[in-house]
């Protein structure tokens, strides 16, 4: 099987540094990050996006769902941090390209954020989880676009 990546990008009415801000301030990420709890615990992400530095995604007890760390950053124009649910017996091979990366581009006041979630082929039913995954970035990405263009 071939390598399995969520891949999407949406068009933001809004410079590059109000979606980097939608992507990144706590008091954003916390809106955005509940689409992926998907009706189940509510949950926030905290990170300080530093290279190397941790991303935990907790919930409302404090308890961590999934961990990460930030392996690539360049402000305003890529993202990338790996995501491993701490709740999976799994222990699947990542490497510092799987995760989620986000990328950046400006253009006449406008910005592409482009979205790769995976590798998800590593997974047992690994599509079924990349196509839950896929859906759930059909949610976030117009509330970031949203965020972005309201700020």
């Amino acid at each position: 099987m071939g390598k399995l990546f969520v891949d999407k990008t949406i068009e933001i009415n809004a410079p590059v540094g109000q979606v980097w801000a939608a992507l990144t301030k706590t008091e954003h990420t916390n809106q955005w990050a509940l689409e992926f709890s998907s009706g189940g615990p509510e949950f926030h992400i905290e990170s300080t996006w530093e290279l190397s530095s941790p991303v935990l995604w907790k919930g409302q007890d404090g308890m961590v769902i999934v961990e990460g760390n930030v392996t690539a950053v360049e402000q305003n124009k890529l993202l990338r941090f790996t995501v491993f649910d701490v709740r999976s017996e799994e222990k699947a091979l990542v490497t510092d390209e799987d995760g989620i990366t986000f990328e950046l581009s400006e253009e006449n006041g406008k910005t592409s954020l482009h979205i790769l979630q995976g590798d998800f082929s590593v997974m047992t039913d690994g599509e079924k989880y990349r196509n839950a995954s896929a859906e759930i970035w059909d949610k976030v990405l117009p509330k970031v676009k949203k965020i972005a263009e309201q700020n």
